[in-house]
């Protein structure tokens, strides 16, 4: 009995940033929720909060090398979701932004949609890939993002995440390229071909 109860714990921690993704699943079907409701100040923090998790997630999993396949997979299903709730608030409650900035939104969409559709068509799910490069873009889209609702339009922050975003998808499609079967938390092209050439020697 005491053997069972001490692993409980242990089992629960690991699941901490699972946790953390399907909060931020949750999270985003109330958030379009709030924005067709204009609750702009709940819409906010609930954001910002869903924007930290996004963070905290990848962050802990990898700080106790709880990393997992499923992690990975459930990480990236709360990426997209938790998009689709911040355009759609970007659009209810500055729409100006899409008015003003749409060439580099649409180009921000494009390359995104293409690397979904082309991993979709590669592995038949996500790729999950988490690169340091589109960790950086996204770490800027969310301080754009939470920047934009909490003090002000940031006009350079966006365009440089936006091509951030697109470089990102542009690696992205080369890993889809270079990898015939699905792998999960892969850094960039850079260190798979160095992973590559190190194998070969």
């Amino acid at each position: 009995m005491s053997s069972d109860n001490q692993a409980h714990p242990v089992i629960a921690w690991h699941q901490v940033p699972n946790a953390l993704s399907i909060a931020r699943i949750v999270a985003a079907p109330l958030l379009v929720g709030l924005a067709l409701t204009r609750g702009e100040v709940t819409y906010t923090w609930l954001l910002v909060a869903a924007l930290a998790s996004d963070i905290a997630d990848g962050m802990i999993a990898r700080s106790f090398h709880w990393q997992s396949a499923f992690g990975a997979k459930l990480d990236s299903v709360g990426d997209v979701l938790l998009l689709v709730a911040v355009l759609f608030g970007v659009w209810s409650f500055h729409p100006e932004v899409f008015y003003d900035h749409w060439p580099a939104l649409a180009l921000f969409l494009g390359a995104g949609l293409l690397e979904y559709v082309l991993a979709l068509f590669r592995y038949g799910q996500l790729s999950s890939f988490h690169t340091w490069l589109s960790k950086v873009a996204g770490f800027l889209l969310v301080l754009f993002v939470v920047l934009l609702f909490v003090d002000g339009f940031v006009p350079w922050l966006l365009h440089l995440a936006i091509g951030l975003s697109v470089l990102a998808s542009i690696e992205e499609y080369l890993l889809i390229a270079a990898l015939p079967q699905w792998r999960a938390n892969v850094r960039g092209i850079w260190w798979l071909w160095r992973e590559r050439a190190e194998a070969q020697e």
